[in-house]
């Protein structure tokens, strides 16, 4: 009965975890990552915890389509799509998953190539792991409750928004793209997705920003967005052969987060990718909220409270929110990085290894050199030099 409560009260305690909290479960100090889902005949609600060192330090949430596959396929889905897009040093060294992966080998030797040690990815029956897979399904499925009492909401946004735009179906599947920097510097992009107006987190992703010309003190969003959107759609430029309509990764609609110049950068970039006549591409400026066709003098007529254009609102505003995340993360690890670069011997792996172990400057600054050495590649030397920097003699 104890062990039952003590279960209860963690997950009532997990329901209103964010990313940002931490909890101590009982466990012990290997890296894993714990992966569950529950579904019904439309949707999966997946949810991934994180644990590091017995301590619950993330929890993230995806929405995939309950049809795309078996449940083991679609966690293998999900999992190749976060993994992808981590660091190396992020990865965990054992996965537990809710039910056996179709490719699981293949995904093991993926993760231990990038991890540079064995990955295991385990299913686990018995007490303990179990009971963690148990408490991320009961997640999942408060998630997946949560997104059944919205899908009346977002089906109504979905059906004002085919009839605003004469798509002739309801958009799966709609893309927005985003723009962050400061002046020029540290440039980024998002993509975010909305299957079934949900926020498909699994399928998002961050650029950097390659054009040399978009540096500190020179911005230009119209060449950014342009590359952004060729890079995004040159496969389907360089292999004529690749399926567009009926392909899952194919989107209903493309938004652009901004106005006619941005809308007009990159419909001349999807047209010289021959991609424009299989895609329907929209812009929405940010201050009156107009969305703008490409080849239209004037924006659509809507009104802001319209279910599709709050749908389009809600849309944009996770990508400029995770396109602001992102920027702020490059610009954070530049900062760091410009401290650590002083240390010699303390090259670019090294320092995110060192970072991806203690966090953050200052507590790799409160390390002793024991603490230090904890990290694989810092030696007793390089530990001392770490200890020294932060520690000059008088």
């Amino acid at each position: 009965m104890k062990s039952a409560a003590r279960l209860r009260d963690q997950i009532k305690g997990l329901q209103t975890l964010g990313v940002d909290q931490k909890m101590v479960l009982p466990d012990d100090t290997v890296s894993r990552d714990a992966i569950a889902l529950a579904a019904d005949g439309h949707s999966a609600a997946v949810q991934l915890f994180q644990m590091r060192s017995g301590r619950l330090v993330g929890r993230l949430g995806f929405v995939a389509d309950a049809q795309s596959g078996s449940l083991g396929a679609i966690l293998q889905h999900v999992l190749e799509s976060h993994y992808a897009k981590a660091e190396a040093v992020e990865l965990p060294i054992e996965v537990l998953v809710q039910t056996e992966l179709p490719e699981r080998e293949v995904l093991e030797s993926y993760l231990t190539t990038r991890k540079g040690r064995k990955v295991t990815i385990v299913c686990p029956q018995r007490q303990g792991k179990a009971e963690l897979i148990e408490m991320v399904a009961r997640n999942a499925q408060y998630e997946l409750e949560r997104t059944q009492k919205s899908r009346d909401r977002n089906n109504q946004a979905l059906q004002d928004l085919a009839k605003l735009l004469d798509l002739g179906q309801l958009p799966h599947r709609i893309e927005c793209y985003d723009i962050s920097h400061i002046q020029g510097a540290d440039a980024v992009a998002s993509r975010v997705v909305f299957m079934d107006g949900l926020p498909a987190k699994q399928e998002y992703r961050r650029y950097k920003i390659r054009d040399p010309q978009v540096r500190a003190g020179h911005s230009d969003d119209f060449a950014s967005l342009a590359e952004v959107l060729h890079r995004r759609f040159r496969q389907y430029h360089e292999d004529p052969h690749l399926s567009r309509r009926g392909n899952p990764d194919w989107p209903d609609l493309v938004v652009i987060d901004g106005g006619k110049g941005q809308l007009s950068a990159v419909v001349a970039t999807l047209d010289k990718l021959d991609v424009l006549g299989d895609l329907q591409v929209i812009s929405l400026a940010k201050q009156r909220e107009e969305i703008f066709r490409p080849g239209a003098r004037e924006p659509l007529n809507t009104q802001a409270e319209q279910p599709s254009v709050q749908l389009l609102r809600r849309l944009r505003d996770e990508a400029h929110r995770f396109a602001i995340t992102f920027h702020r993360q490059k610009r954070l690890d530049r900062m760091r990085r410009s401290r650590l670069d002083d240390i010699p011997g303390l090259g670019h792996h090294r320092q995110k290894e060192l970072l991806a172990a203690f966090r953050s400057i200052d507590y790799i600054r409160e390390a002793d050199p024991q603490q230090l050495m904890t990290v694989s590649s810092i030696g007793p030397h390089l530990a001392q030099q770490i200890y020294n920097y932060f520690h000059p003699l008088p």
